[in-house]
C-alpha cells in the first residue's frame, strides 16, 4: 500500500513550524478525511504530531470505515493519534462524538458526474453539510473552524483576467444545474460567515483551485490526473477540445502548508485563494506530462481553435495568502515528476 512519501512530510512541516504547539493536547475534527486533501490532511497530522510529541489527536467522520482501513491499514499503528467515526455528514449524530479544539470541513463530493447525475444531493452535501457542520461548532471549545471552499465561486473567469482576487465576483448561471457545486459552496461561505456574526465562530475559508500529487484519482474529471494516467500506460494523451484552457496546479505538500497556515495565522471570516499562479494551458500541461515521462506518449488534439474571449480561465491571485506567508514551493515539473514516481 502507498504512502506518502516521508520528503513531502518533512516538507509540509518545515514550513509549518510555527504552528504546530498551538495543537499540543488538542483535538481536531475532520469532515473529507478519507478524500484526495483528506489523507493528506491526516498523514501529515501524524507525522508531525509524533515527531513533535504533542499528544493530539483528529478525529475523521467517514461512511465505511472499515474499506478505508483495509485499504490503509497503516493507520491501525495510529490508533491513538488519528479516530474514524462511521457516519454520513448529512445524517450522523454529532452528540455522539468527544469535544474538539479544530475543526477543519473538507467533505465535499467535488464530482463531476454527481455534479451533472444528482444537483440536488450535491447541493445537499454541500449546504445542509455545513450547517450541520456549523451547528456542531458552535456548541465545542472551539479555537479555529477552516471551512474548505472552492474557486469555483467566482463564476466563470472573464478572458482577459488572468488572475482571481478575493474580492471578485464573476456570473454564475443560477438556472443551470451544472452549478450546483458552485453555488452550493456560495451558500456554505454565506453559512459559515453568518456563523461567525451569530455565534463568533473563529471561521476561516480556503478557496480551493486546482492540484496535483499523491492521491490525486486518475481516471475523474481531472486533465491532470487523466494525462499522468496516459502516460503511466504509455498511452497517447487525447485533448478533446482545443487545448487552450488554461488552468494552474498546486502540489499536495504545499496545500497542506496552506490549509494549516490559513486554520492557524488567517484572518477570522476571511477568504484565502488557495492554488498556484502559474497558469499552464492545457496543451501546455499535455506536452509538459509527455516530455517528463519516460513514455514520451504523443499529445493529440481534436477540437477546433476558439476566440480568445471563448478561451476557460481558472487562475487565482494569491497576493492575499502570501500575507501569512504562504508560498509556492513545489514548481509544476516537479510536481509532475513527484506524482508520476508514486503511481509508477
Amino acid at each position: 500500500m502507498k504512502r506518502l512519501p516521508v520528503e513531502d512530510l518533512e516538507h509540509i512541516y518545515q514550513n509549518t513550524q510555527d504552528i504546530w504547539e498551538s495543537f499540543r493536547g488538542k483535538s481536531i475534527f475532520v469532515t473529507g478525511g478519507t478524500g484526495f486533501f483528506g489523507k493528506w490532511l491526516l498523514e501529515s497530522f501524524i507525522y508531525i504530531n509524533e515527531k513533535l510529541e504533542l499528544n493530539a489527536t483528529i478525529t475523521t467522520l467517514t461512511r465505511n470505515p472499515e474499506a478505508f482501513l483495509s485499504e490503509y491499514p497503516f493507520y491501525k499503528e495510529h490508533t491513538n493519534t488519528v479516530h474514524f467515526v462511521k457516519g454520513d455528514i448529512l445524517t450522523y449524530d454529532f452528540n455522539l462524538i468527544e469535544k474538539f479544539h479544530f475543526i477543519i470541513h473538507a467533505a465535499t463530493a467535488a464530482s463531476e458526474s454527481l455534479n451533472k447525475s444528482n444537483p440536488l444531493l450535491m447541493m445537499d452535501i454541500i449546504t445542509i453539510g455545513t450547517r450541520r457542520v456549523l451547528d456542531f461548532a458552535i456548541t465545542q471549545p472551539i479555537e479555529g473552524f477552516l471551512f474548505v471552499s472552492s474557486g469555483a465561486i467566482y463564476g466563470k473567469q472573464p478572458w482577459n483576467v488572468s488572475h482571481i482576487k478575493e474580492e471578485d465576483s464573476f456570473k454564475v448561471d443560477i438556472n443551470n444545474p451544472n452549478t450546483a457545486y458552485a453555488e452550493g459552496k456560495r451558500i456554505a461561505e454565506l453559512y459559515s460567515s453568518t456563523y461567525y456574526e451569530k455565534y463568533n465562530l473563529p471561521i476561516k475559508i480556503a478557496r480551493c483551485f486546482a492540484f496535483v500529487g499523491p492521491y490525486l484519482p486518475l481516471d475523474t474529471h481531472f486533465a491532470i490526473g487523466n494525462f499522468i494516467n496516459n502516460a503511466i500506460k504509455n498511452e497517447d494523451i487525447i485533448i478533446k477540445g482545443d487545448g487552450s484552457t488554461i488552468r494552474s496546479y498546486m502540489y499536495a505538500s504545499d496545500l497542506m502548508v496552506w490549509l494549516w497556515k490559513i486554520l492557524l495565522k488567517g484572518e477570522i471570516n476571511q477568504p484565502y485563494n488557495v492554488g498556484s499562479d502559474e497558469g499552464v494551458s492545457i496543451i501546455q500541461l499535455a506536452e509538459k506530462i509527455s516530455s517528463i515521462s519516460n513514455a514520451k506518449v504523443a499529445v493529440k488534439i481534436l477540437g477546433s481553435p476558439v476566440q480568445k474571449e471563448h478561451i476557460d480561465i481558472y487562475c487565482p491571485s494569491i497576493t492575499k495568502a502570501q500575507t501569512i506567508n504562504a508560498q509556492i514551493k513545489i514548481q509544476l515539473s516537479e510536481s509532475i515528476e513527484k506524482t508520476i514516481k508514486f503511481y509508477e
